[in-house]
């Protein structure tokens, strides 16, 4: 039952990220402010970017059942609400309560599956690479042919209604267990996931100050620069073993929805490509090897930190192939770069959450989005930039080579990821002292005790830079 609320619930947390109310701009009344909506509809990451660390803060005292229940009820809430929707204002509040939603839901996902068998959480981190890949795609997938622009705010109601009910039996089953404890962050944690806050709120305000002031596209690049540094910088407290994993989340949340999204817009039909339907086989082969490779992973004795290192490097390959093979007219050949970043990924988050505490998984994912955000400003400040308009052939090749250009950056993040990750742990002590380590599990609960033996877009391309923050 764990592992369906999983499959379920991740992709719904994720789906809340993108902005796309500017893809059915022509829909919207013409008497509705449609340059505030559309600000107030990239609310939803900065509301969930600042929900995570409160939500791992509130799992000290709140079992993680009950915040799962809670934070697919507001989701649910938000979707149903979501059809009356008739102003900025009451858009933004509505994609608040997406984001605080999608904020509960990802780090009680990760801590009701801490000490149960070791494929649950494998399970988990695959599931997480695959919504972060396909986020933007599953977003898009149900405007197509859309005649009412609310549907940007209830993507997926029946999908969030299943997942509630699941939870629901979940929560029932759980009971009846006994109501078996769940892990929390010990003190030292709590103060560093506390402190990831900081950047959250920071990147936050410059999202929101890009979208409403309009700033220039070098300032928006520059900030989004130095909130990628002060997020490596914050992962670099802690022992070996938390930074490897803090690194590996903001260097997975930085390259892996920003990438995917702008290739899911090149490869949109009227930029040539293949449109959603031919992006789907890619999509779903890439994200059933991904999970596959994640639960591999764990159930496995292989090094965590060569395999968080191979999946990085993975990461870089499948970036290097988007600049190789995007665009392509045929869809089928993206299976490439789906497939290495999507496995990449899994790997090395599996690989990195395999020998943390709960704790400093919990600090980790406090900085995992952040990343995403400050992914999305540096590539809507790139394509401010760089984005020529003349014409639509000029516009679209543009379009293409921000995307390259954007491949580059970060393919040279991760490999400064790889190198911060290995000369880290010669330079750290082995021991994990600060890592959260609170479990206290049997061989029996997590199949020999799990672990170390304890326990942010990019606009459309015809829209104005103002969707994107």
């Amino acid at each position: 039952m764990l592992g369906l609320l999983i499959v379920a619930a991740l992709p719904l947390a994720i789906v809340a990220i993108p902005n796309t109310v500017s893809v059915v701009a022509e829909l919207l009344p013409a008497g509705i402010d449609r340059v505030g909506l559309m600000r107030a509809h990239g609310l939803a990451l900065p509301a969930m970017m600042l929900a995570v660390p409160l939500a791992a803060m509130a799992l000290r005292r709140v079992k993680a059942a009950h915040l799962l229940v809670a934070g697919l009820a507001l989701l649910a809430v938000a979707d149903a609400a979501g059809g009356y929707a008739d102003s900025a204002f009451v858009v933004g509040v509505l994609r608040v309560a997406h984001g605080v939603g999608a904020g509960l839901l990802v780090p009680a996902t990760l801590v009701a599956v801490w000490d149960r068998p070791r494929w649950l959480r494998g399970l988990w981190a695959g599931t997480l690479a695959l919504s972060l890949l396909g986020a933007q795609a599953l977003a898009l997938w149900p405007l197509a042919g859309a005649t009412e622009w609310r549907i940007t705010l209830q993507p997926y109601p029946l999908l969030s209604g299943i997942a509630l009910a699941l939870a629901a039996v979940y929560l029932m089953l759980w009971s009846l267990r006994g109501r078996p404890s769940t892990p929390g962050p010990r003190p030292e944690d709590r103060s560093r996931v506390l402190l990831a806050i900081v950047p959250a709120a920071g990147v936050a305000a410059v999202a929101i100050g890009a979208a409403s002031q309009d700033w220039h596209s070098g300032l928006m690049i520059t900030l989004a620069a130095l909130a990628m540094v002060g997020l490596l910088a914050l992962a670099s407290i802690g022992a070996r073993e938390s930074r490897t994993l803090a690194y590996t989340m903001v260097a997975v949340g930085v390259v892996l929805l920003p990438s995917v999204a702008q290739v899911t817009y090149v490869e949109m039909g009227g930029m040539g490509g293949p449109g959603l339907k031919g992006l789907w086989v890619p999509f779903c082969v890439a994200g059933v090897l991904g999970v596959v490779a994640a639960v591999a992973v764990r159930v496995s004795a292989a090094s965590s930190q060569w395999l968080t290192q191979l999946g990085l490097l993975a990461m870089v390959a499948g970036l290097c192939s988007v600049r190789v093979l995007v665009p392509s007219a045929e869809g089928l050949v993206l299976v490439v770069p789906f497939t290495l970043l999507a496995v990449g990924a899994s790997v090395a988050l599996t690989a990195a959450l395999a020998d943390v505490g709960s704790g400093a998984a919990m600090f980790g994912l406090a900085l995992c989005f952040p990343g995403v955000l400050a992914g999305y400003l540096l590539g809507t400040g790139m394509q401010k930039t760089l984005l020529d308009q003349s014409s639509r052939q000029e516009f679209v090749d543009s379009y293409v080579g921000v995307l390259h250009l954007w491949a580059l950056v970060g393919g040279f993040l991760a490999v400064a990821v790889i190198v911060l990750v290995s000369v880290m742990s010669r330079r750290a002590p082995a021991a994990d002292g600060g890592t959260g380590a609170t479990i206290r599990t049997t061989p029996a609960e997590d199949g020999q005790a799990g672990g170390g033996g304890e326990m942010p877009p990019v606009p459309p391309p015809a829209q104005s830079p103002e969707g994107g923050a």
